[in-house]
């Protein structure tokens, strides 16, 4: 059984009882959190897609840590005129434990 929620501006396919990194959320490790914003849930063969949202359909999960990941280099040159610049970055995430999903 999976699910496709939507958290932070991106879609996620979440399957039960998986880990997923998912935005940064603003709640402590160990905490339980509910998503609400189904857009999709299958179960084998029968599958519910929402319009846009799956009606009381809702995903229960356990927050495992917080992170940031891998550091991302942005590289800018102007040719011909020596200049260039280089910038790193490195986005923070969340990562959760899928404990249930339910139609």
């Amino acid at each position: 059984m999976y699910a496709v929620i939507k958290t932070g501006g991106k879609q996620y396919r979440v399957p039960s009882g998986e880990k997923v990194k998912v935005e940064q959320l603003a709640a402590d490790v160990g905490s339980q959190i509910t998503i609400d914003t189904v857009l999709m849930v299958a179960d084998g063969d029968k599958v519910s897609i929402g319009k846009p949202l799956v009606k009381g359909a809702k995903v229960e999960a356990t927050i495992v840590n917080h992170g940031r990941g891998d550091k991302v280099r942005v590289f800018k040159m102007r040719r011909r005129k020596q200049s260039s610049k280089t910038q790193g970055h490195r986005q923070n995430f969340t990562e959760i434990q899928v404990d249930s999903i339910s139609a």
